[in-house]
Parts: structure tokens; C-alpha cells; sequence
């Protein structure tokens, strides 16, 4: 059996892509004093939602078959080219995500833009409404998604909850101007996604079990209707700025159908003030985040 070449094995190539990676396009503040060049090893651990131990046992060769899940966000939190991601995926012995299956990585370009937004509250979903990227705005105005259980970060699994204990998304209230509205929008959607994914097993399985456990989305599932997810005015009971009202936006990338959420109040109101300060004054003391 031929050896790897020297720096190509999973953990050496995890600690170049960290190290080429500045912390500015990553998000984070630039320190004048610092000895890393690309991203501390605490860094990516934040980002990619791992323990630091774990990072240094991947780096150092000691820890070599990850999860896809940990693969995916490290891929994520790297900002790595679809070709890299999936070489990340090969060197971690798994079978990189096929085509015609639904994405949950997201491109370096998408990457910076997002970063730009600064503390704007946005969320990124798979075209199954899975959870797969949240900004300090998001989690400032909405909880942190930490909080959830991974399976559980699903936008149609919180808005139709089959399992009576379900962790909620959001960890205070949020209620829209027209409920019924965005229910049938959200079936309509993943019933696009199905005809967009006809062979992903996750979203196969997501819809099976909502038909199966939850009325409200087997009955409007029955209807047949396709549509694009729409706009939809929010109000969210922030536990310590009081009640916001928002506009929810959602914009769809067209090869992945990646959906971008965009959380904003109306420029210059009160709401807009509160959206503000829930990135400075933070939850209470106690609360789940």
C-alpha cells in the first residue's frame, strides 16, 4: 500500500484550510496582536459547533472518522469549494453527497455576502427547511438554535410538531399576521422540494413522518398545492426589549435551493430600536440560550 503524501491526510488538510482562512470572513473581530495567521483552533470549533478537543484530535490524527454531520460543518465553517468539501467528505471515508440530493452546504461566496450583514438577523435552511447556518443577530432575537436537539432544527418539524415534548426552535413566542397563510406556504414549499429532490431520503422521510403525526400538515399536504415560500409579517415576544414586529424575507438560491431568511423592521420605528438592542442587552438571566 502506497503512503499519503505528506499534508494530505484529513487532519492535515482541516488545519490548512483553517489556517487560510482569515477571521474576518469567518465573521469575527480582527485582533491586531495575533499569532494565527487563518483561524484558532477555539474559532472553528465555535463555528463548525464542535468541542476544541475534538478539533485538536482531528488535526492531530488521532480522531479520523467523523460523523457527516461534523464533516458538513466543518465544510461550513471553513468556507470550502463544493470540490473541497467533498474531498473533506472522501478523506473522512464517507461518499460525498450526491447530486440531485438536497444541499446543506453553503458556497464561499453566499458565505461572504452573509458575513456583510453584520448582526442582521439571518438564518439559513436547506430546501427541507433544515436548520444549517444562524448569524448573533438570529440567535440574539430568536434564542440560540444550540439550545434544539440537531434533528429538531427543522422549520416544518417546530411548525408541525409530531413528538409532544418537541424542543421549540424559537425559545419565546413568535406568532404571525396570518398563520394559516404561512402553514399552507410552508406544505406548498416541501411539496416543491420533493419534486426538486425526488430521491433525497431525509426529505423523503420528513414528510412521511409530518403526513403520519401531524393532522394539520396531512390536511394541507392533501391539497396538492405548489408554491414558493412568501413573505410574512412577524411578532416576537423578546423577553427582554418587549414585543418585536418584523418582516421576514426569504430569498431562494437557485441551483441549491439554500433559503436565505432575513429578519427586518420597518426603518426608523420603534421596532427597528428593539431589533438593535436584542444584539446588545441579550436574554435574561436564565433563560434557555
Amino acid at each position: 500500500m502506497t503512503a499519503a503524501p505528506p499534508g494530505a491526510g484529513l487532519g492535515a488538510m482541516i488545519r490548512t484550510w483553517r489556517n487560510r482562512l482569515p477571521p474576518s470572513a469567518a465573521g469575527l473581530p480582527v485582533v491586531r496582536k495575533r499569532r494565527a495567521v487563518g483561524l484558532r483552533r477555539e474559532e472553528l470549533a465555535d463555528l463548525a459547533g464542535v468541542s476544541v478537543d475534538y478539533v485538536v484530535r482531528l488535526e492531530q490524527g488521532r480522531a479520523t472518522t467523523p460523523s457527516a454531520s461534523v464533516v458538513a460543518s466543518l465544510a461550513r465553517a471553513l468556507q470550502l469549494s463544493t470540490a473541497e468539501r467533498d474531498h473533506l467528505y472522501r478523506l473522512a471515508q464517507i461518499v460525498p453527497p450526491a447530486d440531485g440530493t438536497i444541499c446543506d452546504h453553503l458556497p464561499p461566496g453566499m458565505q461572504r455576502v452573509l458575513v456583510r450583514l453584520g448582526d442582521v438577523p439571518v438564518a439559513v435552511f436547506a430546501a427541507d427547511w433544515q436548520l444549517v447556518w444562524w448569524n448573533h443577530g438570529w440567535a440574539a432575537l430568536l434564542g440560540d438554535p444550540l439550545a434544539s436537539p440537531p434533528r429538531m432544527r427543522n422549520f416544518a418539524r417546530d411548525r408541525f410538531p409530531v413528538d409532544v415534548d418537541h424542543t421549540p426552535l424559537a425559545l419565546w413566542p413568535v406568532t404571525e399576521t396570518d398563520p394559516d397563510t404561512a402553514d399552507a406556504a410552508l406544505v406548498s414549499d416541501l411539496r416543491r422540494a420533493t419534486g426538486r429532490f425526488p430521491r433525497d431520503s431525509r426529505l423523503a422521510a420528513l414528510v412521511r413522518d409530518l403526513n403520519a403525526g401531524n393532522e394539520r400538515f396531512a390536511e394541507l399536504w392533501a391539497t396538492g398545492e405548489v408554491t414558493a415560500n412568501r413573505e410574512v409579517h412577524k411578532r416576537v415576544d423578546h423577553p427582554s426589549v418587549g414585543p418585536v414586529t418584523v418582516d421576514c424575507d426569504v430569498l431562494t438560491d437557485g441551483d441549491t435551493e439554500l433559503k436565505i431568511v432575513i429578519m427586518t423592521a420597518a426603518p426608523g420605528s420603534e421596532d427597528e430600536t428593539k431589533l438593535q438592542l436584542t444584539t446588545v442587552v441579550g436574554p435574561p438571566a436564565g433563560t434557555r440560550n
